[in-house]
Protein backbone atom coordinates (compact mmCIF):
# COMPACT_ATOMS: atom_id res chain seq x y z
CA UNK A 1 0.00 0.00 0.00
CA UNK A 2 1.20 3.48 -0.88
CA UNK A 3 -0.06 6.63 0.79
CA UNK A 4 0.41 10.39 0.42
CA UNK A 5 -0.88 13.60 1.95
CA UNK A 6 -2.30 16.11 -0.51
CA UNK A 7 -2.14 19.83 0.08
CA UNK A 8 -5.53 21.27 1.09
CA UNK A 9 -4.56 24.45 2.90
CA UNK A 10 -4.37 22.75 6.29
CA UNK A 11 -1.31 21.72 8.28
CA UNK A 12 -1.97 17.99 7.89
CA UNK A 13 -3.31 17.64 4.36
CA UNK A 14 -5.73 15.06 2.97
CA UNK A 15 -4.74 11.40 3.01
CA UNK A 16 -4.79 9.72 -0.40
CA UNK A 17 -4.11 6.14 -1.45
CA UNK A 18 -1.71 5.93 -4.40
CA UNK A 19 -1.45 3.15 -6.98
CA UNK A 20 1.62 0.94 -7.03
CA UNK A 21 2.83 2.54 -10.30
CA UNK A 22 2.29 6.06 -8.87
CA UNK A 23 -0.03 6.87 -11.78
CA UNK A 24 -3.33 7.31 -9.95
CA UNK A 25 -4.71 8.11 -6.52
CA UNK A 26 -7.94 8.13 -4.53
CA UNK A 27 -8.93 10.22 -1.54
CA UNK A 28 -9.25 8.17 1.64
CA UNK A 29 -11.84 10.51 3.14
CA UNK A 30 -14.55 7.84 3.21
CA UNK A 31 -12.34 5.92 5.64
CA UNK A 32 -9.99 8.43 7.31
CA UNK A 33 -8.78 11.92 6.48
CA UNK A 34 -5.27 12.31 7.97
CA UNK A 35 -2.16 10.14 8.07
CA UNK A 36 -1.87 10.42 11.85
CA UNK A 37 -5.42 9.10 12.27
CA UNK A 38 -4.39 5.98 10.38
CA UNK A 39 -1.30 5.52 12.56
CA UNK A 40 -3.33 5.97 15.74
CA UNK A 41 -5.78 3.23 14.75
CA UNK A 42 -3.70 1.11 12.41
CA UNK A 43 -5.22 -2.33 13.00
CA UNK A 44 -8.74 -1.08 12.23
CA UNK A 45 -8.11 1.45 9.47
CA UNK A 46 -5.26 -0.08 7.44
CA UNK A 47 -7.26 -3.12 6.18
CA UNK A 48 -9.89 -0.76 4.80
CA UNK A 49 -7.28 1.33 3.02
CA UNK A 50 -5.67 -1.86 1.70
CA UNK A 51 -8.96 -2.77 0.03
CA UNK A 52 -9.06 0.66 -1.60
CA UNK A 53 -5.43 0.22 -2.67
CA UNK A 54 -6.20 -3.07 -4.38
CA UNK A 55 -9.21 -1.57 -6.13
CA UNK A 56 -7.03 1.28 -7.34
CA UNK A 57 -4.33 -1.06 -8.65
CA UNK A 58 -6.91 -3.10 -10.54
CA UNK A 59 -8.71 -0.10 -12.05
CA UNK A 60 -11.84 -0.59 -9.96
CA UNK A 61 -11.70 2.62 -7.89
CA UNK A 62 -14.60 4.76 -9.12
CA UNK A 63 -13.26 8.18 -8.20
CA UNK A 64 -9.58 7.77 -9.00
CA UNK A 65 -7.59 10.68 -10.41
CA UNK A 66 -4.09 11.22 -11.80
CA UNK A 67 -1.51 11.33 -9.03
CA UNK A 68 0.51 14.56 -8.91
CA UNK A 69 3.62 14.62 -6.67
CA UNK A 70 3.63 18.42 -6.84
CA UNK A 71 0.44 18.42 -4.76
CA UNK A 72 2.06 16.37 -1.99
CA UNK A 73 3.11 17.49 1.44
CA UNK A 74 5.42 15.22 3.40
CA UNK A 75 3.46 11.96 3.86
CA UNK A 76 3.26 12.76 7.58
CA UNK A 77 3.36 16.58 7.38
CA UNK A 78 4.14 17.02 11.07
CA UNK A 79 5.08 14.27 13.46
CA UNK A 80 5.25 13.72 17.19
CA UNK A 81 8.90 12.79 16.78
CA UNK A 82 11.72 12.82 14.21
CA UNK A 83 14.83 10.98 15.41
CA UNK A 84 17.59 10.52 12.87
CA UNK A 85 20.29 7.94 13.31
CA UNK A 86 23.70 7.54 11.69
CA UNK A 87 23.44 3.89 10.80
CA UNK A 88 26.04 3.82 8.02
CA UNK A 89 29.33 3.82 9.88
CA UNK A 90 31.27 4.24 6.66
CA UNK A 91 30.00 7.83 6.56
CA UNK A 92 31.25 8.46 10.10
CA UNK A 93 34.60 6.82 9.31
CA UNK A 94 35.16 8.97 6.23
CA UNK A 95 34.29 12.26 7.91
CA UNK A 96 36.52 11.48 10.91
CA UNK A 97 39.39 10.18 8.79
CA UNK A 98 39.33 13.43 6.80
CA UNK A 99 39.97 15.43 9.95
CA UNK A 100 42.46 12.96 11.44
CA UNK A 101 40.17 11.64 14.16
CA UNK A 102 39.48 8.02 15.11
CA UNK A 103 36.02 6.52 15.43
CA UNK A 104 35.37 5.61 19.09
CA UNK A 105 34.82 1.87 19.59
CA UNK A 106 31.43 2.56 21.19
CA UNK A 107 30.13 3.91 17.87
CA UNK A 108 30.09 0.33 16.54
CA UNK A 109 27.97 -0.88 19.46
CA UNK A 110 25.64 2.02 20.24
CA UNK A 111 23.94 4.00 17.42
CA UNK A 112 24.41 7.71 16.98
CA UNK A 113 21.07 9.54 16.93
CA UNK A 114 19.83 13.11 17.16
CA UNK A 115 16.32 14.46 17.66
CA UNK A 116 15.32 16.92 14.94
CA UNK A 117 12.44 19.30 14.49
CA UNK A 118 9.24 17.54 13.46
CA UNK A 119 6.68 20.35 13.42
CA UNK A 120 7.42 21.64 9.92
CA UNK A 121 8.48 19.13 7.28
CA UNK A 122 8.95 19.98 3.61
CA UNK A 123 7.10 18.29 0.76
CA UNK A 124 8.94 16.58 -2.11
CA UNK A 125 8.69 19.57 -4.48
CA UNK A 126 8.97 22.40 -1.94
CA UNK A 127 11.87 24.80 -2.30
CA UNK A 128 14.48 24.63 0.45
CA UNK A 129 14.87 28.26 1.51
CA UNK A 130 17.85 29.65 3.41
CA UNK A 131 18.93 33.13 4.45
CA UNK A 132 22.52 32.63 3.34
CA UNK A 133 24.40 30.41 0.91
CA UNK A 134 27.43 30.79 3.18
CA UNK A 135 25.91 28.38 5.70
CA UNK A 136 27.24 25.35 3.79
CA UNK A 137 24.00 24.01 2.30
CA UNK A 138 24.09 20.24 1.88
CA UNK A 139 21.56 17.55 0.98
CA UNK A 140 21.49 14.19 2.75
CA UNK A 141 19.85 11.26 0.98
CA UNK A 142 18.35 8.83 3.47
CA UNK A 143 15.52 6.40 4.18
CA UNK A 144 13.31 6.27 7.25
CA UNK A 145 10.49 4.37 8.93
CA UNK A 146 7.31 5.45 10.67
CA UNK A 147 6.49 3.45 13.79
CA UNK A 148 3.43 2.38 15.65
CA UNK A 149 3.49 2.40 19.45
CA UNK A 150 6.69 0.95 20.91
CA UNK A 151 6.89 0.09 24.59
CA UNK A 152 9.82 1.23 26.68
CA UNK A 153 12.61 -1.34 26.66
CA UNK A 154 11.50 -3.12 23.47
CA UNK A 155 14.34 -5.14 21.93
CA UNK A 156 15.66 -4.77 18.41
CA UNK A 157 13.99 -7.87 16.94
CA UNK A 158 10.57 -6.97 18.32
CA UNK A 159 10.99 -3.33 17.31
CA UNK A 160 11.02 -4.27 13.61
CA UNK A 161 7.39 -5.33 13.99
CA UNK A 162 6.47 -1.76 14.90
CA UNK A 163 7.43 -0.46 11.44
CA UNK A 164 4.28 0.76 9.70
CA UNK A 165 5.63 2.74 6.77
CA UNK A 166 8.88 3.46 4.92
CA UNK A 167 9.91 6.90 3.67
CA UNK A 168 12.42 8.64 1.41
CA UNK A 169 14.28 11.52 3.09
CA UNK A 170 16.36 14.60 2.33
CA UNK A 171 17.71 15.64 5.72
CA UNK A 172 19.10 19.09 4.90
CA UNK A 173 22.25 20.18 6.75
CA UNK A 174 23.99 23.53 7.11
CA UNK A 175 27.56 22.33 7.40
CA UNK A 176 29.21 25.62 8.27
CA UNK A 177 26.92 26.07 11.28
CA UNK A 178 27.54 22.60 12.71
CA UNK A 179 30.99 22.98 14.33
CA UNK A 180 29.99 25.90 16.56
CA UNK A 181 26.77 24.17 17.61
CA UNK A 182 28.46 20.89 18.47
CA UNK A 183 31.12 22.77 20.41
CA UNK A 184 28.39 23.89 22.80
CA UNK A 185 27.82 20.25 23.76
CA UNK A 186 24.07 20.24 23.20
CA UNK A 187 23.89 18.94 19.63
CA UNK A 188 22.21 20.15 16.43
CA UNK A 189 19.57 22.86 16.26
CA UNK A 190 19.99 25.70 13.76
CA UNK A 191 22.30 23.59 11.59
CA UNK A 192 19.50 21.08 10.90
CA UNK A 193 16.67 22.93 9.11
CA UNK A 194 13.35 21.48 7.94
CA UNK A 195 13.63 17.93 6.57
CA UNK A 196 11.99 16.94 3.29
CA UNK A 197 10.29 13.65 2.47
CA UNK A 198 9.37 11.79 -0.72
CA UNK A 199 5.83 11.96 -2.12
CA UNK A 200 4.57 8.62 -0.83
CA UNK A 201 4.97 6.41 2.20
CA UNK A 202 4.88 2.68 1.54
CA UNK A 203 4.10 -0.34 3.67
CA UNK A 204 7.02 -2.80 3.99
CA UNK A 205 5.25 -5.49 1.93
CA UNK A 206 5.54 -3.23 -1.14
CA UNK A 207 9.29 -3.94 -1.17
CA UNK A 208 8.98 -7.71 -1.33
CA UNK A 209 12.30 -9.41 -0.62
CA UNK A 210 14.13 -6.06 -0.65
CA UNK A 211 12.82 -5.47 2.89
CA UNK A 212 14.63 -7.94 5.11
CA UNK A 213 16.50 -7.85 8.37
CA UNK A 214 15.21 -4.36 9.09
CA UNK A 215 17.01 -2.95 6.04
CA UNK A 216 16.03 -1.80 2.54
CA UNK A 217 18.20 -3.70 0.05
CA UNK A 218 17.87 -1.28 -2.85
CA UNK A 219 19.93 1.54 -4.37
CA UNK A 220 19.39 5.17 -3.43
CA UNK A 221 20.08 7.60 -6.28
CA UNK A 222 21.03 11.26 -5.88
CA UNK A 223 21.32 13.78 -8.75
CA UNK A 224 22.74 17.24 -8.08
CA UNK A 225 21.91 19.83 -10.77
CA UNK A 226 20.81 17.02 -13.06
CA UNK A 227 24.02 14.98 -12.72
CA UNK A 228 23.87 11.71 -10.83
CA UNK A 229 26.37 11.86 -7.98
CA UNK A 230 25.36 8.76 -6.04
CA UNK A 231 23.84 5.34 -6.52
CA UNK A 232 24.43 3.97 -3.05
CA UNK A 233 23.34 0.56 -1.78
CA UNK A 234 21.11 1.05 1.25
CA UNK A 235 21.11 -2.51 2.57
CA UNK A 236 24.25 -4.49 3.36
CA UNK A 237 26.38 -1.64 4.72
CA UNK A 238 23.74 -0.36 7.15
CA UNK A 239 25.58 -1.11 10.40
CA UNK A 240 22.49 -0.74 12.60
CA UNK A 241 19.16 -1.93 11.16
CA UNK A 242 15.90 -0.12 11.85
CA UNK A 243 14.99 -2.49 14.66
CA UNK A 244 18.18 -1.52 16.47
CA UNK A 245 17.57 2.19 15.84
CA UNK A 246 14.02 2.00 17.20
CA UNK A 247 15.18 -0.02 20.22
CA UNK A 248 17.83 2.61 20.90
CA UNK A 249 15.14 5.30 20.89
CA UNK A 250 12.88 3.24 23.15
CA UNK A 251 15.53 2.28 25.70
CA UNK A 252 14.37 4.78 28.35
CA UNK A 253 10.94 5.88 27.12
CA UNK A 254 7.96 4.67 25.15
CA UNK A 255 7.70 5.67 21.51
CA UNK A 256 4.30 6.69 20.19
CA UNK A 257 2.66 5.94 16.86
CA UNK A 258 3.71 8.44 14.24
CA UNK A 259 7.36 8.65 15.28
CA UNK A 260 9.79 8.83 12.36
CA UNK A 261 13.22 7.20 12.65
CA UNK A 262 15.82 7.96 10.00
CA UNK A 263 18.78 5.93 8.77
CA UNK A 264 21.27 8.75 8.38
CA UNK A 265 23.22 9.35 5.17
CA UNK A 266 23.39 6.20 3.04
CA UNK A 267 27.08 5.46 2.48
CA UNK A 268 29.24 2.75 0.90
CA UNK A 269 32.89 1.78 1.14
CA UNK A 270 33.01 1.56 -2.65
CA UNK A 271 33.65 5.19 -3.58
CA UNK A 272 32.68 4.36 -7.14
CA UNK A 273 29.06 4.34 -6.04
CA UNK A 274 29.28 8.06 -5.38
CA UNK A 275 27.89 9.91 -2.40
CA UNK A 276 24.64 10.82 -0.67
CA UNK A 277 25.83 14.13 0.74
CA UNK A 278 28.44 16.70 -0.28
CA UNK A 279 30.23 16.48 3.07
CA UNK A 280 31.19 12.90 2.24
CA UNK A 281 32.52 13.90 -1.19
CA UNK A 282 34.61 16.61 0.48
CA UNK A 283 35.91 14.09 3.01
CA UNK A 284 37.00 11.74 0.20
CA UNK A 285 38.76 14.63 -1.56
CA UNK A 286 40.55 15.56 1.65
CA UNK A 287 41.72 11.97 2.17
CA UNK A 288 42.97 11.74 -1.43
CA UNK A 289 44.50 15.19 -1.97
CA UNK A 290 44.71 16.88 1.43
CA UNK A 291 41.92 19.40 0.82
CA UNK A 292 38.27 19.47 -0.31
CA UNK A 293 37.53 20.73 -3.83
CA UNK A 294 33.74 20.48 -4.09
CA UNK A 295 31.76 23.41 -2.77
CA UNK A 296 28.38 23.22 -1.07
CA UNK A 297 25.07 24.04 -2.75
CA UNK A 298 24.21 27.52 -4.02
CA UNK A 299 20.94 29.29 -4.66
CA UNK A 300 19.32 27.83 -7.78
CA UNK A 301 20.91 24.39 -7.34
CA UNK A 302 18.63 21.36 -7.51
CA UNK A 303 18.68 17.93 -5.89
CA UNK A 304 16.76 14.83 -6.97
CA UNK A 305 16.59 11.75 -4.74
CA UNK A 306 14.90 8.51 -5.77
CA UNK A 307 14.82 4.79 -5.02
CA UNK A 308 13.52 2.21 -7.47
CA UNK A 309 12.11 -1.18 -6.61
CA UNK A 310 13.34 -4.50 -7.92
CA UNK A 311 10.95 -4.03 -10.87
CA UNK A 312 12.64 -0.75 -11.80
CA UNK A 313 9.61 1.34 -10.86
CA UNK A 314 10.06 4.33 -8.57
CA UNK A 315 9.14 3.19 -5.08
CA UNK A 316 8.45 6.44 -3.22
CA UNK A 317 8.38 8.87 -6.10
CA UNK A 318 11.22 11.39 -6.24
CA UNK A 319 12.25 14.27 -4.04
CA UNK A 320 12.98 17.17 -6.41
CA UNK A 321 13.94 20.38 -4.66
CA UNK A 322 15.54 23.70 -5.48
CA UNK A 323 17.71 25.73 -3.10
CA UNK A 324 16.26 29.23 -2.88
CA UNK A 325 16.96 32.45 -0.95
CA UNK A 326 14.67 33.10 1.97
CA UNK A 327 12.17 35.82 1.11
CA UNK A 328 12.62 38.80 3.40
Amino acid sequence: MKLASYKDGSRDGQLVVVSRDLASAHYATGIVTRMQQLLDDWSFVSPQLEELSQALDHGRARHAFAFDPAQCMAPLPRAFQWADGSAYLNHVELVRQARGAEVPATFYEDPLMYQGGSDDFLGPRDDACFASADWGIDFESEVAVVTGDVAIGTGADAAIDSVRLLLLVNDWSLRNLIPAELAKGFGFLQSKPATAFGPVAVTPDELGSAWRGGRIHLNLESAWNGKRVGRCAAGDEMTFHFGQLIAHLARTRSVRAGSIVGSGTVSNKDWGRGYSCIAEKRAIETIETGAPKTGFMQFGDTIRIEMKGEDGVSLFGAIEQRVAPLAR
